[in-house]
């Protein structure tokens, strides 16, 4: 996603700094990781685009990048979804790392407005045992940290980081005055530009590519967060762009297109992609989403969303069949 909200950006002709751990130019053996980025450098004549070297761990690392910016998108969040000790390796880093970021907004006297990404696992997670469906997400409501922390379903690290970082930006936008704007997206799918296949579009293609790890970890996903909610990263990078340009946007907004579950999703492949195997027997695993992600504020704020879920998986089957990992 932050790769396409360099070019976006880029091709409106904005100046943009974006930041890398460890750009090629420093670290030879990690040039490809940003090869993609250099390449935008190369291909647009109008926005210029510089890299620097930051590290989300380290305070004040993102001083450089972000002395003179107008608009600042934070984009990072620290990611280990094997780990044993979320607290550490995601939880505390995610936090902290928003509150630096946010001081050195205020630091550089120069900033409009934050535009923050947070996630779907900011807002719909919490006890769905006792839910019989319908739930309505909008962006009133907040994951439940208790539940999380206590019951311990797995990867729930991730939803807690999130959910806390966004929380403790709120605290601070609001003591030190500064603009804050929330971006709250679903699972992301769509082509990518990095190097590397981005996990969530794995995630997203489990059911066409038929890996059963990845299978199951949909339907967690679902068992824990109520439903499969989707997105196209092309919405949800041209919705970052236009809340940071809309003056009288404010608060959080939920950027979702596609509310789902494994059943329906399934169903659709299989019709749409009759050439790939696409499992539709799922045993007694519920067949319908418990809850929905409204994008009804978003939309009355004037967004309109370009990819529905034909478009969104037809895009993103082109993209694994031209990186070999869909194939008939």
């Amino acid at each position: 996603m932050a790769s396409k909200l360099v070019k976006h950006l880029l091709d409106k002709g904005y100046s943009v700094n974006t930041t890398a751990r460890n750009p090629g130019f420093y670290l030879k053996c990690d040039a490809k990781k940003v090869a993609h980025l250099l390449k935008l450098v190369e291909d647009h004549e109008h926005g210029d685009l510089k890299i620097f070297q930051v590290d989300l761990t380290n305070e004040g690392s993102f001083d450089d990048a972000i002395a003179g910016c107008s608009i600042v998108f934070h984009v990072a969040t620290p990611v280990h979804f094997a780990s044993k000790n979320p607290e550490t390796d995601m939880i505390k880093p995610a936090i902290q790392g928003t509150l630096d970021i946010l001081q050195t907004c205020v630091n550089a006297k120069t900033l409009k407005r934050v535009v923050l990404t947070s996630s779907a696992a900011a807002v719909s997670i919490k006890d769905l045992s006792k839910e019989t469906g319908g739930l309505v997400m909008d962006e009133s409501c907040w994951t439940d940290i208790e539940y999380l922390t206590s019951a311990k379903p797995p990867t729930w690290g991730y939803p807690v980081s999130k959910a806390l970082a966004e929380k403790e930006a709120w605290k601070y936008a609001e003591e030190k005055k500064i603009d804050l704007i929330t971006v709250i997206p679903s699972l992301m799918l769509g082509p990518s530009l990095t190097h590397t296949v981005p996990s969530s579009i794995s995630l997203g293609m489990s059911l066409l590519t038929g890996k059963h790890e990845l299978i199951n970890a949909t339907k967690g996903m679902q068992m824990l967060s109520g439903s499969i909610s989707i997105t196209h990263v092309e919405d949800v990078v041209d919705a970052h762009i236009f809340l940071a340009e809309k003056e009288s946007a404010s608060g959080r907004y939920i950027c979702c297109n596609v509310n789902t579950s494994v059943l329906e999703l399934a169903n659709f492949l299989s019709h749409r992609y009759p050439e790939y195997a696409v499992t539709t027997e799922f045993g007694d695993f519920p067949a319908a989403a418990k809850l929905s992600l409204s994008s009804e504020k978003f939309i009355n704020e004037g967004f309109n969303f370009n990819y529905g879920i034909e478009e969104i998986f037809d895009q993103s089957v082109e993209y694994f069949k031209s990186v070999g990992l869909l194939q008939i």
